[in-house]
């Protein structure tokens, strides 16, 4: 971010990102130096940062403190670790530290809500094992930075984008190109950050690139942990979580696919057990694991929140499976507009629409993870829409309803539109993954009515990292088949500005006060772990304006 009279934070990045890295190098020696002797590596998952406040970041890592202690195991000794926060990358400047326990209980993972930090500041730390084996052991160091006061006025603020990152479809270019950047004060994750198949369950036209560990539908606790973590081990993964913080919130593949409030559309009672307890499972696994500060309180704990940055910014993350009512379908009888369905529940409908009126924020940004804009099919060739129609959910019979994302609650997007537009609340931008593609989009209350009334919001959505799009889906070569379903998709749908099928990557969204842009970056392959990526489109939404407008180019790093 650049605060206005301030140091520009991307200028000071790119002059310190050697040093960070050489410290980084440097702090690995322990380390290395245990594992050649024939041992083990304490500090195998990284580490990683989340949720920053002006005054507070989430710190994660995961120590191993014996060989067998793997991920899922229920075994090892309990460790103390260290951890120190620093002004500086060789953290002589310390201004924050302390020792925490862990244990098998939580599956030796390791996670410290730092508080009494400074806004807008960028912070060094580390963690280092206190007793047993690797008593002495140093992870790398990693940086982080806190929010900005909540009345500074800035200049701007970038955050990368991402959704999707099913290991056995392909590598994770995405988050390798994303760790080289210097221009990033976050990550946004909005959502699939593990898949829950069995191996060769989704894997896509390449088949299984590299296999799924356990090999089976994870259903467990220690399936879960085993999952994440596997992803946790991938090195553009951990690379990525090592220099800024993440932002993130779960979507349906976290727990298993298509899950809503009571169950999901994998899940199988008579072979796997309640869904609650699978359900508790999946949370428990995800809180454990990744850099995420829990809302509300411990007897109503939830995932949605909202971040403030300064008088720019404010991110509200939703949480789309937990609350919502049993997806339905049109044809089978059943109502997708009945005003007792609800995608959201009826708590966090509440919290979102007056926080979104109420905020002081310039840009009202909604971490949304299934889409919220009305899609309505085309009549397509067979092959087309039988893909196009299993990607997004929607009913092999080509009926104009999306079942999963919001197409399948139109009462709860019409009370949340409708209040938007009602309170004429101006810079309302929703940024969302689920579908594995990209969109740029005018949010209308009525698509109907679209050509009377413009939109009342907008919608960035970027594709996955690796998950299976429609070339995966048809076996086909990019960008030829789905040329046709983006032309129709266009074409039908007015408010829908563009669509991309195919491609993998991730998006870098540039806000500012005059606007906020989202470019959408593409792997060459996501079978290639070295795969270059290119710039495929961008689109920005002018202030005070919701009406999404194509670019000529990214924005600078």
């Amino acid at each position: 971010m650049t605060v206005k009279k301030g140091v520009s934070r991307r200028g000071f990045l790119r002059s310190s990102s050697i040093a960070v890295a050489a410290v980084g190098a440097a702090s690995a020696v322990p380390v290395l130096a245990h594992a050649q002797q024939g041992s083990f590596v304490p500090f195998q998952h990284g580490v990683a940062s989340g949720d920053p406040t002006p005054e507070a970041v989430i710190l994660w890592t995961r120590v191993t403190p014996t060989p067998d202690a793997l991920p899922g195991s229920g075994i090892g000794p309990v460790s103390e670790v260290r951890w120190r926060v620093a002004t500086d990358p060789e953290l002589t400047a310390i201004v924050r530290s302390g020792t925490v326990a862990t244990s098998p209980d939580s599956d030796h993972t390791v996670k410290v809500d730092v508080d009494g930090l400074s806004p807008a500041t960028t912070y060094y730390y580390s963690f280092e094992v206190q007793g047993g084996d690797a008593a002495g052991t140093q992870s790398v160091v990693g940086t982080t930075r806190t929010a900005p006061a909540n009345d500074a006025e800035l200049d701007g603020l970038r955050f990368g984008v991402v959704s999707c990152a099913n290991w056995e479809s392909g590598f994770f270019g995405a988050y390798r190109h994303l760790a080289t950047r210097t221009d990033l004060d976050a990550i946004i994750h909005l959502g699939d950050y593990i898949y829950e198949y069995e191996t060769g369950g989704f894997a896509g036209k390449n088949g299984v690139v590299r296999q799924h560990d356990p090999v089976h539908e994870i259903v467990s606790l220690q399936d879960y942990r085993i999952r994440h973590g596997q992803y946790k081990s991938d090195p553009d993964l951990k690379a990525a979580h090592l220099g800024v913080p993440w932002i993130c919130t779960w979507d349906d593949h976290e727990s298993a696919n298509d899950a809503y409030d009571g169950g999901a559309q994998t899940h199988q009672p008579e072979t796997e057990g309640p869904w609650s307890v699978r359900k508790a499972n999946s949370v428990q696994a995800y809180f454990e694991w990744m850099p995420v500060r829990a809302a509300g309180t411990p007897q109503n704990r939830h995932i949605y929140r909202r971040l403030r940055f300064g008088t720019l910014l404010e991110l509200s993350m939703l949480d789309l499976r937990s609350y919502r009512s049993q997806q339905v379908l049109p044809f089978q009888g059943g109502d997708v507009d009945s005003p007792n369905r609800t995608i959201t529940g009826a708590d966090q409908m509440e919290w979102l629409t007056e926080g979104l009126v109420s905020s002081p924020a310039q840009w009202k940004i909604v971490g949304n993870p299934v889409m919220i804009t009305p899609v309505l099919l085309p009549p397509l060739e067979s092959e087309a829409a039988a893909a196009l129609t299993g990607l997004l959910g929607i009913p092999a019979g080509g009926l104009p309803y999306n079942a999963d994302p919001w197409d399948g609650y139109t009462a709860d997007r019409k009370r949340l539109l409708g209040a938007i537009a009602e309170k004429n609340v101006r810079n309302t931008v929703f940024i969302t993954g689920d579908i594995h593609s990209s969109w740029a989009c005018d949010v209308p209350v009525d698509a109907a009515r679209y050509f009377q009334t413009g939109g009342v919001a907008t919608e960035l959505v970027v594709t996955s990292v690796s998950s299976a799009n429609i070339d995966d889906l048809t076996k086909t070569d990019p960008h030829t088949l789905s040329r046709v379903a983006e032309a129709a998709l266009t074409t039908l749908n007015r408010h829908i500005k563009y669509v991309d099928l195919d491609s993998h990557g991730f998006g870098v969204f540039d806000v500012t006060p005059a606007g906020v842009q989202m470019d959408h970056w593409y792997l060459d392959a996501k079978e290639d772990p070295l795969s270059g990526i290119y710039w495929g489109a961008g689109f920005a939404v002018p202030d005070g304006l919701a009406r999404v407008d194509p670019v000529a180019l990214p924005v600078r790093a």
